[in-house]
């Protein structure tokens, strides 16, 4: 299987994502990097690595894309950017996947305008990780995609987290629930008060009905659905409040589960082909771990199964 990677994308690129390449192809077989970016710099991390570029597959790329540019001209007028070179190839499938921890909004921009949304999809998401207390995983979705949203695109992410808990996680008939102020169906804003009744009459999922934030890590919902801004902030606050902890001393297993290295990344989620972003401080184990997620996503044919509910 051939994943691209956006070898430029980081804080601590291209060297952690060489890494990330050198022990993803050593842990599993399976998958075949293929390097976008500067060649002559990729090529200086091989050397500090004592590692032969020649065993990988380096698509040159002049340009890159920095963290702080404006997401959608950078897309529009860096036309050999890592990152557009990268979707080129996935658009024209001489690669299965792309994972990239470099400029979010351009991650989300370039596949809008490579690969395209899903027909039906009005708005693609990304998700995190939701750790339990019971020890199973659960999926929080949007993560900030999308600051705002309307009801019927609520009912969508309700739809792509659920498929994406059953197919990549194991989540058999995964619990669905909206986010709110409270469980009553009258609580809420008027976006979740909107949202509620479609997602009720939505038969392609396990609807609960609300939960609130001391439930996130309950084993009341499996998928927590949120607009990007709200799921953004909660994702943030849930990372800094580890960090804090751990910074402290706290040592405990369920902290550890919360570390993003594990997972290495999400997917974009109503795209028509797999691509993981990461985030932009990854280093090699979590780039390693971004190749895996891609791997599980193609094997698990999600895309496929998101075109049959939509």
């Amino acid at each position: 299987m051939k994943i691209g990677i956006d070898a430029m994308g980081g804080d601590h690129a291209p060297l952690e994502a060489v890494k990330g390449c050198l022990l993803a192809r050593k842990l599993y077989p399976g998958i075949t990097p293929v390097l976008f970016g500067q060649k002559d710099k990729i090529k200086e991390a091989f050397a500090q690595l004592n590692s032969d570029p020649a065993a990988f597959e380096i698509i040159h790329a002049s340009e890159m894309i920095d963290m702080g540019e404006h997401a959608t001209k950078a897309i529009a007028h860096k036309k050999n950017s890592s990152i557009n070179i990268g979707y080129k190839y996935l658009s024209e499938k001489k690669i299965d996947a792309f994972i990239g921890a470099g400029n979010t909004g351009a991650m989300l921009v370039g596949a809008m305008f490579s690969v395209k949304a899903i027909d039906g999809v009005q708005r693609p998401t990304i998700t995190s990780v939701l750790p339990k207390l019971n020890g199973e995983m659960g999926v929080l979705v949007d993560v900030g995609a999308n600051a705002d949203c309307k009801p019927e695109v609520l009912n969508q992410f309700a739809t792509l987290g659920s498929l994406y808990a059953q197919h990549v996680y194991g989540i058999r008939n995964p619990k669905v629930a909206l986010l709110s102020i409270g469980e009553e169906k009258e609580k809420g804003n008027l976006l979740i008060q909107a949202a509620s009744p479609m997602l009720e009459m939505n038969d392609r999922i396990n609807f609960v009905g609300n939960v609130e934030g001391r439930d996130l890590f309950s084993d009341k919902a499996d998928v927590v659905v949120c607009d990007g801004y709200t799921g953004n902030i909660v994702l943030k606050l849930c990372e800094a409040w580890c960090y804090n902890l751990k910074k402290q001393g706290v040592e405990n297993e369920f902290l550890d589960r919360f570390d993003f290295t594990q997972y290495g990344g999400t997917p974009i989620l109503g795209v028509n082909e797999t691509v993981i972003i990461g985030h932009g401080i990854s280093k090699e184990q979590t780039f390693t771990n971004m190749f895996k997620m891609a791997q599980d996503v193609v094997n698990s044919q999600l895309i496929d199964k998101i075109k049959m509910s939509f």
